[in-house]
């Protein structure tokens, strides 16, 4: 059984927490407010959550989500995180997150700046761009005609093999945009970021994105 720890328990976090505990998995879910204020998620949730710190999830997690607001990158724990697989969730909303130079000129991404801190772990893009009630909603077994495709971008290609099993698991296709500096592909404002595509449309959808600068 594998355990998944999750850091930040807002709506992404804690609908991955569902999708998880529904697929026979062990979750740990920490926030930034402390255990105690998650009893009634794991409560829900049941036998197989529990709640803990940050470092805690980054400890007894065997895959790692990171699931925060982009400010809080730099408080995610690096040691506990060497070796293993960590998902990165984030988008960059200016209004949200003040402006970051490096995110408006292009030249990194979020899951990039997120690898950058995380020395040692192995980071991949994935369930940014698929609203929070979709992930319960949308999910279908395999096979299943127009399925749903999300996203995954990395570096390291047993990572992200890691991560789309996971995602098929949890009841979507699986489209490799890359390594992680092409998830600008599936970032906010870009035709595959919301709505729900089949494998191939999601496939064009990533041909025909845009760089802001370019729009």
């Amino acid at each position: 059984m594998t355990t998944i720890g999750i850091i930040g328990a807002g709506n992404i976090g804690s609908q991955l927490a569902r999708l998880a505990v529904q697929h026979g998995h062990q979750v740990v879910i920490a926030n930034s407010r402390g255990p105690e204020t998650l009893t009634d998620l794991v409560a829900e949730l049941g036998e197989h959550a529990t709640a803990g710190t940050r470092e805690d999830a980054a400890t007894r997690g065997d895959i790692v989500v990171v699931t925060v607001p982009l400010g809080a990158v730099e408080t995610i724990p690096v040691e506990p995180l060497v070796g293993k697989v960590v998902i990165d969730t984030d988008n960059y909303y200016p209004e949200r997150d003040g402006h970051i130079v490096a995110l408006d000129d292009e030249t990194t991404t979020t899951a990039e700046m997120l690898q950058d801190h995380l020395v040692g772990a192995h980071v991949v893009k994935a369930f940014n761009h698929i609203g929070a009630a979709d992930l319960t909603g949308h999910a279908t077994p395999s096979g299943t005609e127009g399925r749903r495709a999300l996203v995954v971008a990395g570096d390291d290609e047993t990572a992200k093999r890691t991560v789309a099993d996971l995602i098929d698991e949890f009841g979507f296709d699986v489209v490799d945009a890359g390594p992680l500096a092409e998830g600008w592909r599936i970032q906010r404002d870009t035709p595959g970021y919301g709505p729900r595509m089949t494998a191939d449309e999601l496939r064009d959808a990533l041909a025909a994105a845009k760089r802001y600068r370019d729009m």
